[in-house]
């Protein structure tokens, strides 16, 4: 990796130092869902479990030359949806301790993990976060939710909001800092996000969320750039210094993390948290360091829940 993974590459050098998090791979019929889970392997991220049907991954290993899976263990299922349901079967196992999609849809894996008594469920609401890794920015920004929670409540907002908090404290951020977006930096009761975002300060105020500073309504460019914030005149220890975002909706969200792919060349590390483990959700399109990373991400969860004893929402 170059030092443009810098902060990512920080992430995969601390989990080293951990042992490896036993995952349920699941259905890793493609490439680079087999040589994802081989690569986090082979640098002690996870001890991998392959669940899908074996003739196929041992045919995708053979194709795409990929090295020996022999020392992997192989959970033999017929198809992709049964391939999600034994993944989820050896999490209430305690045989794995975090989820990875392979070459399957995404929403097929959810819907197994939030299957009523069968499922995964916490009393936290499930929510994805991207930790991204920004070229010429300090520290790596989270942006949630991006790809779960189309058009979240204000309730499902602080279930949100608190998975986002407590995955940096995983990620060992030393102060974290969100902003709660919106379009402008002013409560306007005809902007609905910044009413909410009000409400979500004064929650944090009331200690019904808790292990951050946070503020908001923020804007873009005041959350993350201290001049703008001056500019602006705005008094918050977060504005300027935000590494988390929380925005309005998935729209905005998904919008804001592809535009820092696409423009500003970030990586983005993909994790689904309030679950009983974290899912790893990779894609087709990510490098190799994103996958790394969002193994490495996935392990730091994983230890974090281990020492409290309670899954990490």
């Amino acid at each position: 990796m170059n030092t443009k993974h810098e902060k990512y590459q920080r992430l995969i050098d601390f989990c080293k130092s951990i042992p490896p998090t036993p995952t349920a791979v699941v259905h890793p019929c493609d490439r680079s869902s087999l040589e994802g889970a081989v690569e986090a392997a082979q640098l002690g991220l996870i001890t991998p479990i392959l669940v899908g049907p074996r003739a196929r991954i041992e045919e995708t290993a053979r194709a795409n030359g990929i090295i020996d899976i022999s020392p992997y263990t192989i959970v033999d299922t017929p198809f992709s949806h049964a391939a999600a349901a034994a993944a989820v079967q050896l999490v209430r196992q305690g045989k794995a301790e975090a989820l990875m999609k392979g070459s399957l849809h995404t929403d097929e894996l959810m819907a197994e993990v939030v299957k009523g008594d069968a499922g995964l469920r916490t009393s936290r609401r499930v929510s994805h976060c991207f930790v991204m890794d920004v070229p010429d920015h300090e520290e790596a920004l989270i942006i949630t939710d991006a790809a779960v929670n189309i058009a979240p409540t204000l309730a499902e907002k602080a279930d949100i909001l608190q998975n986002a908090i407590d995955l940096a404290h995983a990620l060992q951020f030393k102060e974290v800092r969100v902003a709660i977006l919106s379009a402008m930096e002013t409560v306007n009761p005809k902007v609905p996000s910044t009413i909410e975002a009000a409400a979500l300060c004064k929650m944090v105020e009331r200690h019904q969320i808790t292990g951050a500073i946070v503020d908001g309504p923020l804007a873009l460019d005041n959350a993350i750039n201290l001049e703008a914030a001056r500019i602006k005149k705005i008094d918050s220890p977060v504005a300027g210094r935000a590494n988390v975002l929380l925005v309005p909706d998935l729209e905005a969200g998904n919008m804001l993390a592809k535009s820092l792919s696409f423009l500003a060349g970030a990586d983005a590390a993909g994790i689904v948290l309030g679950a009983r483990v974290p899912i790893i959700l990779t894609s087709r399109a990510d490098s190799v360091s994103t996958r790394l990373a969002s193994c490495a991400v996935a392990a730091l969860v994983a230890k974090a829940r281990r020492e409290s004893g309670k899954a990490l929402g």
